[in-house]
């Protein structure tokens, strides 16, 4: 059994929580329920962020002490996770007494080690407001880019850090007025002190590649000592031996990692240092928004490491959110709050989206509303739900509620969906859930097509074929079962409402291996309703509605490729292209054609070489670029699209002999076009 403690950035107590909070929460509830099912020791922590300048400054303005206004929000972001299903082993507060402790220690024990220097430095100050700025309070132009608008400490456009006072055009945030230069003495952690061990702990695999090659560009440009020190007045926790000064938010936020940790160490009579000094064999692992990387990959390590901490098995990074394509801000108000959806919408609706959405990438993912819709209402319910509805009926009409006493023949089915559990378990360990929730869909479409083409509807009719009524539902039932297993770490409510149907104990990822017989179950009852598009609307209507989504812009070779859905064209956007007439468009020969044999091309990573069988006009080989979407032992035995009269393209790769048809953005986003049952290969589609 591993032993795993895993974190999710904390959540700053200065405002709600939105959907781009819960795309990391999310994701992160989903790794850790899938260690539990696994038998693993997964512990979840989290706090809220409350210290700084901004806690200060609203709870002035609201007439409340700084204390007040951080238990209040704590309450209600706790309350919005809770709505959102996110299993937390202990949330908690950074403005606690274990966190000032730590904090005290790691900056002593830095200091003992001369990790810190103290240095006089120029600092912006606002003579309006009287006070020194803090780097939120300070936004102007980034001076690596030249984006507007920007904070004091680092750019939303480019993810630089930098100097508040490098920013060009800088602008107090609180009043407009320009700063002016004041001089403090302020203490500085010796970050190049580090850069050996950072180097080696960057390349140990602790970071997905593109992050470790983002930090190298940091080490090109050169460490900086950080200033880990602030000018009072500022809530937070004083520098010890240091009147007046206290520790920069940046400093306390990431060990109430680790202060969180204790206090429900303390609740569980568990050892905190053999987690966090000792290195008891417990895996540690962040997951976190690319806009912090900085933060938890250099600071935080070798703040860990100066003061004799362990440091993380490895940080997950992850992407913005955009909906409808527009990037979230809560500065520009383009935000949905999660109390907002939680009025509207099933919150397991947005946990499947965001899953069949997320990769171990650090992609951007658009929540195209449209598409939520179309994806919710067709897979969860279209297909998973779908299966046992339409079986249980039977079940308790016809048999008393009992499965058959012995798991039927189902020609394979269920050992096919058995095996499939090893590589969705693999994609869940690797955060690459819409790869998971793929796989979980190929096996839904073939329970499906079971269904259809056993029909219990007719069977029911026949009184000689009661016995086959009864097996063709217990292998459906049994079915739903294994796909709700696979699904419980994304859909844990629904999950739990199949064990109350089937009266089952907790699932665990073993479970899948013995089918039910025997088994009493009870009635079925409506487990998933659709999604409602007029309350998609109503989620919409807010003060600052989002914008509607932006035309897909036509691909050049200097546009980077996305895995983002593609949006709509507004209804006043012209066609892309003239239509076809009929008499052009009956010249394409589209032919179902059935997939014998799907093989990745050395040396092209985004081809699979396809031999399809026409049934009577013989059989084709097809270059596809869907590598990305369907591993290639997925695919013999599926029908799909050919156009059969294209014109045979010659590749280095060898004859293309067609083309198969799929639809979406490209990369793991692809959906081969499959006829329904029936279709036989060489059939024309007309």
């Amino acid at each position: 059994m591993r032993r795993i403690l895993v974190t999710s950035a904390l959540p700053y107590a200065n405002g709600q929580i939105h959907l781009g909070h819960l795309v990391e929460t999310i994701q992160t509830d989903i790794w850790v329920r899938f260690q539990k099912l696994k038998g693993h020791e997964c512990l979840y922590f989290c706090a809220d962020d409350t210290h700084g300048t901004p806690i200060m400054i609203r709870a002035r303005q609201e007439g409340i002490t700084p204390e007040t206004l951080v238990e209040r929000m704590h309450a209600e972001h706790l309350s919005d996770f809770n709505g959102f299903h996110i299993g937390f082993d202990n949330y908690y507060t950074t403005n606690s007494p274990e966190n000032r402790l730590l904090s005290e220690e790691v900056y002593l024990k830095n200091r003992e080690a001369g990790h810190i220097r103290v240095s006089t430095v120029r600092q912006a100050y606002c003579d309006h407001d009287g006070m020194f700025l803090p780097d939120r309070f300070i936004r102007g132009t980034c001076p690596a880019c030249g984006a507007e608008d920007q904070y004091g400490d680092a750019c939303e456009h480019c993810s630089g850090s930098h100097n508040p006072l490098d920013l060009k055009n800088p602008r107090c945030s609180l009043c407009g007025n320009p700063p002016v230069e004041r001089e403090s003495e302020h203490f500085f952690f010796r970050l190049t002190q580090f850069e050996a061990f950072l180097k080696e702990w960057i390349r140990s695999g602790a970071l997905q590649p593109e992050m470790a090659n983002k930090l190298d560009e940091w080490f090109t440009a050169g460490l900086q000592d950080w200033d880990i020190s602030r000018d009072g007045p500022y809530f937070g926790f004083e520098i010890p031996d240091a009147p007046g000064k206290y520790f920069y938010v940046w400093l306390d936020a990431p060990i109430g990692y680790m202060a969180s940790c204790w206090e429900w160490c303390k609740r569980h009579g568990r050892d905190f240092d053999a987690i966090w000094r000792r290195d008891d064999q417990m895996e540690v692992y962040h997951f976190i928004g690319k806009d912090i990387l900085y933060f938890h990959t250099l600071f935080w390590p070798a703040t860990l490491r100066g003061a004799g901490f362990r440091t993380p098995t490895a940080v997950f990074t992850h992407g913005f959110l955009t909906v409808n394509g527009q990037k979230m801000s809560k500065s520009r108000g383009t935000f949905i709050t999660a109390r907002r959806y939680l009025d509207l919408l099933n919150p397991e609706y947005l946990r499947y989206y965001y899953a069949a959405k997320l990769t171990a990438r650090v992609d951007d993912l658009d929540l195209n509303l449209d598409d939520f819709i179309l994806r919710v209402n067709s897979d969860l319910v279209g297909k998973v739900v779908n299966i046992a509805s339409r079986s249980a009926g039977f079940i308790q009409k016809r048999f008393a509620g009992r499965l058959a006493d012995r798991y039927p023949d189902d020609d394979g089915l269920h050992a096919q969906c058995v095996a499939a559990g090893e590589e969705i378990a693999t994609f869940y360990e690797e955060r690459d859930y819409s790869k998971a929730m793929r796989g979980i869909m190929i096996l839904a479409d073939a329970a499906n097509r079971y269904v259809e083409a056993k029909a219990p509807w007719s069977l029911a009719k026949d009184p000689e074929r009661t016995a086959e009524l009864h097996d063709t539902c217990t292998v459906a039932i049994n079915i739903f079962r294994i796909l709700m297993i696979y699904l419980e770490p994304v859909l844990p409510q629904l999950a739990q409402r199949c064990r109350e149907f089937l009266q089952v104990p907790p699932f665990t990822w073993e479970s899948r291996l013995t089918p039910l017989s025997g088994q009493t179950i009870r009635e079925f009852t409506h487990m998933m309703a659709r999604v409602d598009p007029k309350k998609v609307e109503e989620l919409v209507e807010t003060i600052h509605p989002i914008p509607p989504a932006a035309p897909p812009q036509k691909a050049t070779q200097s546009t980077p490729k996305t895995t983002r859905s593609p949006d709509p064209l507004p209804a006043s956007t012209p066609p892309l292209e003239e239509p076809l007439d009929i008499e052009t468009f009956s010249q394409v020969d589209l032919r179902v054609a059935k997939i014998l044999a799907a093989e990745p091309v050395e040396g092209a990573d985004k081809l699979l070489r396809l031999t399809l069988d026409l049934g009577e006009l013989g059989q084709r080989t097809v270059f596809a670029g869907i590598r990305a979407a369907y591993p290639p032992e997925t695919l013999p035995g599926r029908l799909t699209v050919l156009v059969a009269n294209l014109k045979p393209r010659k590749m280095r790769f060898g004859l293309s002999e067609g083309m198969v048809l799929a639809a979406g953005p490209g990369g793991a986003e692809l959906f081969l076009l499959s006829p329904d049952l029936g279709a036989t290969p060489g059939m024309r589609i007309r």
